[in-house]
């Protein structure tokens, strides 16, 4: 079972940036995929979370909603995070990872407890003028 996140960059205040979550090993859609970042000095935060297709449902961190959007592409086994109106403070390595309980415990803490059962490693996000 691998994760990768990949897509980051350097990206100017208010620009946009679509980040790729990629399997191996297993499918996406099984599974509840949440979307994490963590900023040099500070603790991970969560980002967003979505559901498999059969259930449904995506939830978002309250400083990313209206900005970030998650999809699947289930024919191409890839979740997207979708970031538009990216702010300085949006710096961050961001992460993937596979929870099997599909966004349960994201959803009953808020993203206080993460719940997931396989991570990824991260891309580098830095939004600079």
């Amino acid at each position: 079972v691998q994760l990768q996140a990949s897509g980051g960059g350097l990206v100017q205040p208010g620009g946009s940036l679509r980040l790729s979550c990629a399997a191996s090993g297993f499918t996406l859609d099984y599974y509840g995929i949440g979307w994490f970042r963590q900023a040099p000095g500070k603790e991970r935060e969560w980002v967003s979370c979505i559901r498999s297709s059969d259930g449904g449902g995506i939830y978002y961190a309250d400083s990313v909603k209206g900005r970030f959007t998650t999809s699947r592409d289930n024919a191409q086994n890839t979740v997207y995070l979708q970031m538009n109106t990216l702010k300085p403070e949006d710096t961050a390595v961001y992460y993937c990872a596979a929870d099997r309980q599909n966004c349960r415990t994201v959803a009953l803490t808020r993203g206080r407890h993460s719940g997931m059962d396989y991570w990824g490693k991260g891309t580098q996000v830095t939004v600079s003028s």
